[in-house]
């Protein structure tokens, strides 16, 4: 059991957390702006909107013919929201870091952008889906329990690594990192369009 799931679990959310997507460079752009809570909001987000992406992921089993068209619209309005975060990171200077009405967005923008993104959805067509069909209720328990502790407590993790370093940082070269951060919002959008528009040609 704890091999078979368990231990799946904890690999697996590891390497999810800790690779490069939109929701990665939204806890350390959020972190630099904002602040490590800001950044470790960012990181909950998962527990928002992953359940109610399974339950839609086991749906779609049942209507697989769906399914191109289901992931391009995910992807195509995943892509125009990180698009309009990239913008957003590209117009900070010294007077919008003063902005503290910014701070209770952090969450609900990690939200939205989990949300659209199809990756969890792909995830859980495929390789977290496998798990929870083959398993009992112990078993997914287990497995969700490794995934989520991982995924969760990695970016966390980058949460607080990148705060530490916020200090460090001179006003220039900090405005300068978040709109780097805010070009590479615009490679994810431009990557999650191009794939929105790949579903829908197949």
């Amino acid at each position: 059991m704890i091999t078979n799931f368990l231990l799946p679990g904890i690999i697996i959310g590891l390497t999810a957390g800790l690779s490069p997507g939109p929701l990665l460079t939204l806890v350390i752009s959020e972190t630099l702006m904002y602040g490590k809570g800001n950044g470790i909001k960012v990181s909950l987000a998962p527990l928002f909107t992953d359940a109610p992406i399974i339950i839609v992921t086991f749906l779609i089993f049942n209507q697989l013919k769906n399914l191109h068209t289901i992931l391009a619209f995910i992807s195509i309005s995943g892509g125009l929201f990180l698009g309009y975060l990239g913008y957003e990171n590209l117009r900070v200077n010294k007077k919008r870091l003063q902005v503290k009405g910014n701070k209770g967005q952090s969450l609900k923008k990690a939200i939205i952008t989990n949300a659209l993104s199809p990756h969890p959805y792909i995830f859980w067509l495929s390789v977290g889906g496998s798990f929870i069909v083959k398993g009992d209720i112990p078993d997914c328990v287990l497995f969700l329990l490794g995934f989520y502790s991982l995924l969760i407590g990695s970016k966390i993790v980058v949460a607080l690594i990148t705060d530490r370093g916020r200090s460090l940082l001179k006003s220039k070269y900090f405005i300068f990192l978040i709109r780097v951060l805010g070009l590479m919002l615009f490679v994810y959008s431009v990557i999650l369009i191009k794939n929105g528009i790949s579903y829908l040609q197949k």
